[in-house]
């Protein structure tokens, strides 16, 4: 992995978010928000099962997966794994029960909101971890996961924080419990937070910690009502989280995150000379 041939490069926003937040957590919260649109996660379900703890384990390890390699890897990695994303996506179809009508998993509305949800998952959590973003390197955040978007087919993502905000209440009134939403939550919550890479054991419950940093009108669309106490508790929690890892050495993080620390230490080190942003 060099600096210049990533989809982004250490000086980008897209490093600062995901070299300080825990993973594992963001992937849980998008997920929990995709699973209440009822065609993706019918989509979804048709061809994960979601009451198998093992399936479900394999489907986040690639997701999490996806998201470090087009991250942190090189151009040609990035494009290589959407190209098998974007094949995959063409393969699988849904059926929606409403309409008895097939649906693929790659239709915009489908991508979108899987991005949608994604991306304002990662942010929620840098800024409840506590990343220093202005409303500038929000906005910028946003915008460079637009080539994120582009890997899986989608062109039409948005370029600010107002447009993401305005596609998900856009969204809203599809949204709905399903079965399969429920028990894509009951899946959700049964992966454990591994903190070993940092060396310090392991978090229980990194689906409850995900759930509490959700939007309220989305709990409650769950059955659960807001708790203030519960999203005190998760902000503490994921602040000790990133405090954690940017004070352990490198040698005990995730390698990702030890070579994006030395690449950007090398950038600043340059001026950012060839680094692209």
């Amino acid at each position: 992995m060099t600096p210049a041939d990533g989809l982004f490069g250490p000086t980008s926003i897209t490093w600062r978010v995901h070299t300080q937040i825990p993973a594992l957590p963001a992937a849980l919260r998008a997920f929990q928000l995709q699973a209440l649109h009822p065609r993706t996660i019918r989509g979804m379900a048709r061809h994960c099962r979601l009451d198998d703890p093992a399936a479900e384990r394999d489907r986040l390890r690639r997701q999490l997966g996806f998201v470090a390699l087009r991250t942190f890897g090189t151009r040609e990695q990035a494009e290589r794994a959407g190209e098998r994303v974007r094949a995959l996506h063409a393969r699988l179809v849904g059926l929606d029960p409403g309409t008895g009508a097939l649906f693929r998993l790659d239709e915009e509305e489908n991508l979108r909101w899987a991005h949608c949800a994604e991306t304002a998952s990662h942010l929620e959590l840098a800024l409840r971890s506590g990343v220093p973003l202005t409303p500038g390197e929000r906005d910028a955040y946003v915008a460079e996961q637009r080539r994120s978007a582009r890997l899986v087919g989608l062109e039409d993502a948005p370029g600010t924080v107002a447009d993401l905000e305005r596609r998900i209440e856009q969204t809203r009134p599809l949204l709905a419990v399903t079965d399969e939403a429920r028990e894509a939550l009951r899946a959700s919550t049964r992966p454990r937070l591994s903190l070993r890479p940092f060396g310090l054991g392991s978090l229980p419950a990194a689906g409850a910690l995900a759930f509490a940093t959700l939007p309220a009108w989305a709990r409650s669309l769950y059955g659960f009502p807001g708790d203030e106490a519960a999203e005190i508790a998760a902000n503490a929690a994921l602040t000790a989280l990133r405090a954690a890892t940017l004070a352990l050495p490198e040698r005990l993080v995730a390698p990702e995150i030890s070579a994006a620390r030395l690449l950007m230490r090398t950038a600043a080190e340059t001026g950012g000379a060839g680094v692209a942003a």
